[in-house]
C-alpha cells in the first residue's frame, strides 16, 4: 500500500551517508563507519521529526571514533539543525 499526502500519514525521515576514499582506502573501514552511523540514527529516530531528508558527510577523523562518539556527534548535529529537541 502506498501512502499518499492526503491521508494524514507522516513521511518518515531518511538518512543518506556519504563517505569517500579520502576517509579510508579500505571498504571494510568505510562500511563499518556507515553501519555505526545508521545504528546511531536508528537509536535517535524516535526523537527525529518526521519528513526530514538528511545527508551526513563523513570526515577522515571518523576512523578514530567509537560508536558512542558517533552517537554523540550525530545527536549534536541533529540538534544544531533543529531536527530534534534539546530537551530529549
Amino acid at each position: 500500500m502506498q501512502v499518499g499526502a492526503g491521508d494524514g500519514a507522516k513521511i518518515p525521515s531518511q538518512l543518506g551517508i556519504t563517505i569517500s576514499q579520502k576517509v579510508s582506502k579500505r571498504a571494510v573501514v568505510r562500511n563499518r563507519i556507515k553501519r555505526q552511523l545508521k545504528a546511531g540514527f536508528r537509536d535517535l529516530l524516535p526523537q527525529v521529526a518526521a519528513g526530514w531528508k538528511l545527508v551526513v558527510v563523513v570526515k577522515p577523523s571518523a576512523t578514530q571514533c567509537s560508536y558512542e562518539q558517533f552517537l554523540q556527534e550525530l545527536k549534536q548535529l541533529l540538534r544544531r539543525a533543529k531536527v530534534i529537541d534539546h530537551e530529549r
